[in-house]
Parts: structure tokens; sequence; C-alpha cells
């Protein structure tokens, strides 16, 4: 017996699901998003947005040395880190509720519960708030995203061994961390703890921190990480975990056999994220998947007619805004909008790291390009010769453009210094809308800003850049 029907029924209420039901509801198809936990997903709740907060704090916590040189004095001794926790949760009731309104704004019914597909156009719900029911919809897309990823030895309790989840839930700072993972996540946490005080060591199996950027922005973030007092063990292979009352300790060893062992309160497991795949019921309608990922083709279509999936739960990068994005273009293919994009271009896809300084990027490093055969320049202009950068003191970072030698085409940019995650959209724009790095260059920017160092750098590349 169906309960109710709709022509859309998404599974999950995070930044692909919730997204991607108000673009159907725009487009005129009825719409419902099944959630068993809170609108906004991980993303809103127990990821992007509560952590931004932490980060926000985390910085102002550090600016008080900049205070100090004014002359003033600054006493910390009452400083409540589970009031810097309350508004971290602040921010993120915020946003589940931010969500509600948008779906309640579109018509969109949020239904409680937790779904599994019976058929490709059936949904059982079941233990939510109107009990068990069956959603029949003549497309489902599933967006149930991703959790932190355990790895054998050193399994989440939440306690001595955390997940990302686990250090937001914190209402107490620990003495020491370990942060095993130096990618987005870890190195992330690794700021805030640092910017608070907190005795902080990262270890990495690959030779730097951010693996995955341009070597150049790494070792800009490796220097400013030095001065936050940060610790980082590169190229190395954590062992053992041993658990004791007063912490942890684990054993690393480096790729010419060298053996450590490192002691701390608690240790942050961040070595990537695990699809949400399991219960849906997809082996049960043929729907393939490749290590915990649905398998899907250009417009986010399963193996089964009328049932696509998104986000996390498929092999593409593991970023909200790429599951935003994925949800468009879905349900623009489903409601048959004239002019509907395929697949994103990987090339395409901003990544950002939310540090200070902060990292935006896009297109493939250096090291890609050369892997990659391709016909390649970089021009890097260095934060040092921007006035505004200048003026604030943040004069460290770097912005670079890597492009076709022979055209000037951009193939990608990669930011590291304050303001990175928003100053990076330029370039990629400029990309987009196939502009070249002349066309940037000659286009006047105010001064004094930040935003220079995109023209300066556009000019490097066409061999004229004035102030270096």
């Amino acid at each position: 017996m169906v309960d109710k029907s709709y022509d859309l029924a998404v599974i999950g209420a995070g930044p692909g699901g919730y997204v991607a039901a108000i673009r159907a509801s725009q487009l005129g198809l009825k719409a419902a998003v099944i959630e068993k936990d809170k609108a906004g997903g991980v993303c809103g709740n127990w990821g992007c947005i509560p952590s931004k907060a932490l980060i926000n704090q985390a910085g102002m916590f550090n600016e008080v040395s900049h205070l100090e040189k004014m002359g003033l004095k600054v006493d910390a001794s009452g400083f409540d880190y589970s009031k810097v926790h309350a508004v971290s949760r602040k921010a993120a009731t915020k946003s589940g509720k931010g969500v509600e309104y948008l779906l309640k704004k579109n018509k969109i019914d949020l239904i409680s519960g937790t779904a599994e597909l019976t058929s490709g156009k059936e949904v059982k719900v079941s233990g939510g708030k109107d009990g068990d029911i069956t959603v029949e919809a003549k497309h489902v897309l599933i967006a149930t995203g991703s959790r932190s990823r355990e790895i054998p030895g050193f399994e989440f309790d939440e306690e001595q061994v955390l997940s990302s989840t686990g250090i937001l839930s914190l209402k107490e700072l620990p003495k020491s961390l370990v942060i095993l993972g130096a990618g987005a996540i870890g190195m992330e946490f690794a700021y805030v703890m640092g910017c608070f005080g907190v005795d902080v060591t990262i270890v990495e199996m690959m030779d730097r921190l951010l693996p995955l950027e341009d070597a150049e922005v790494s070792k800009v973030m490796e220097g400013e990480f030095k001065k936050l007092g940060i610790k980082f063990h590169t190229g190395v292979k954590a062992g053992d975990l041993k658990k004791t009352k007063s912490g942890i300790s684990i054993s690393m060893e480096t790729r010419d056999g060298k053996k450590e062992s490192l002691k701390a309160e608690k240790i942050l497991v961040a070595v990537g994220r695990a699809p949400n795949s399991e219960n849906l019921g997809l082996d049960n309608l043929g729907i393939r998947t490749e290590k915990g990922f649905i398998k899907v083709n250009d417009y986010y279509q399963t193996d089964i007619s009328g049932v696509y999936a998104i986000g996390d739960v498929i092999s593409s990068p593991l970023l909200a805004h790429v599951a935003s994005k994925e949800g468009e273009i879905a349900v623009e293919h489903m409601a048959g909008h004239a002019g509907s994009e395929a697949r994103i271009d990987p090339d395409e896809i901003p990544g950002a790291v939310y540090t200070e300084p902060g990292v935006g990027s896009f297109g493939p490093t250096e090291e890609q390009a050369k892997e990659r055969g391709l016909n390649y320049a970089s021009y890097s202009f260095p934060y040092s010769g921007i006035g505004k950068a200048n003026a604030i003191e943040k004069g460290s970072g770097v912005v670079k453009i890597i492009y076709d030698k022979d055209s000037h085409e951009i193939l990608g940019g990669h930011v590291v210094g304050y303001s990175a995650t928003e100053l990076v959209h330029e370039i990629l724009l400029a990309k987009k809308s196939e502009l070249l790095p002349e066309d940037v260059a000659t286009m006047i920017h105010a001064h004094p800003t930040i935003s220079e160092g995109i023209m300066e750098a556009a000019r490097g590349v066409e061999g004229w850049a004035i102030h270096i």
C-alpha cells in the first residue's frame, strides 16, 4: 500500500539532497526529502558549518598576540572552550532550521525515517514520526552522504580516538592531540586546536602536508603551521595504537625503517570518508557499487531506470558543493530541462582549506600536469607583492596559475594565503568563461585589494607583472 506519491523522492537532506529537491520544485516536480536525522546532513550539522564556526573563533583567539603588540593586556584566564563549542552548535542549529525553511518555502515534504528502496519507484520509510510508510515516486535520488572512514586498529570510541564528529563534540580542549592525516579535515582541526594552545602533532603517510595540493602550496602551509607551533611528521606510517588511562600512544615507521612513538591525550583520525550506501536495498535491485560507491552515468543515473545517486555516495570528489551541483544536474535531466549539462568537469571543481592562511585551488597541480603530459607552464606571484596583504600583515602566500604554453589557456589555479578560498573563483570564472590571463591582467582591480594578486599573476603569465 502506497502512503504518499511524488514525482521525486530524495533520500538524504544534506547539501546534495535538499538542493536537488528545491531545484526539482522550481522545475515543476512534486518532491519529498527523506531524512533519518536532521535537515542539513553532515555538512550542516557535523561538518562544514560548525567547523567553520570553530575556525572563525580560533582565528580571533589567535589574533590576541596582535592586540598585545598595540600595548593591550589581555587576560585569558577566564577562557572557556565550552562557549566556543556552543557557538558552533548554534551555527549548526541555525543551518538546519534554514534548510527546513527552504524546503517548506518550496512546498517540499520533509519525511523523517530510514529509507530503503523496495523497487525502482518505491521507498519504505521506517522509524519516523509517521511510523512505517511507503513512498512512491517516478524518480528516486540517493543522496545519503558519507561518514568518517575507520581504519583497523584505530576504531572510533569518541573518547580517546576521535572522528571529525567526535572532535566537534568536545566541550573541553585536550592538552595534546595527534592528528592522523594531513588533508583538508586534518589541517583545519590542527589549525583550530593549535590556535587554542593545544599541543598538536600531525602524522601523514605522504611526503608533505596537503599532499593533494600543489607542492608550492604545501610548502607555504608547512612554514605557517610551524609558526603556530604545530609539529608534523610526513612520509611515515602509523603503526600500533595503545590506549592508557592518561591518553594514547602510537608507533610510527619511516620509509627507511626508523621507528618512533608519539603520546597524546587524544587522537583524531582524519584519513578520508566512507560512503553511506549500506542498507538501502541496492543489492536487491541490482544497483552496482564499487568499494561502496554507487556506479552512475553522466547524468548520475544508476543501473535502474529512474534511480539516481549523487554526492559522497558516488565516486566524485567528496565536497558539499559538488553534491549540490550534481543534484541540480540530476533533477534537470529528470525534468527534461532544456540545455541540462552532464557530469561535472573535475578540473572545474574548486577545493578549499579554511585555515589561516587558507587554500583555494582547481585543476591540475604542476605534478599532475606533468603526469598528464600537458604542454604547460606556470607563474607564481607572491603575496608579499600585494600592498593590501602587507598592510594587514598577511604577506605569506602565493597566487599560482598553470596554463598552456602555447595558447595560454588557463588549466589550473592554486592560491594559498589570506582569503584564498574566495579569491580562487576569479581564476576559475576566467577558465570557465574561456577567458585568457591577458583578460584578467588588463581588467582594473581596485587598490588596495588582495585580488590584485590575481591580476598580477595573470600579468606574470603574459610577462609583465608590475609589483615584483
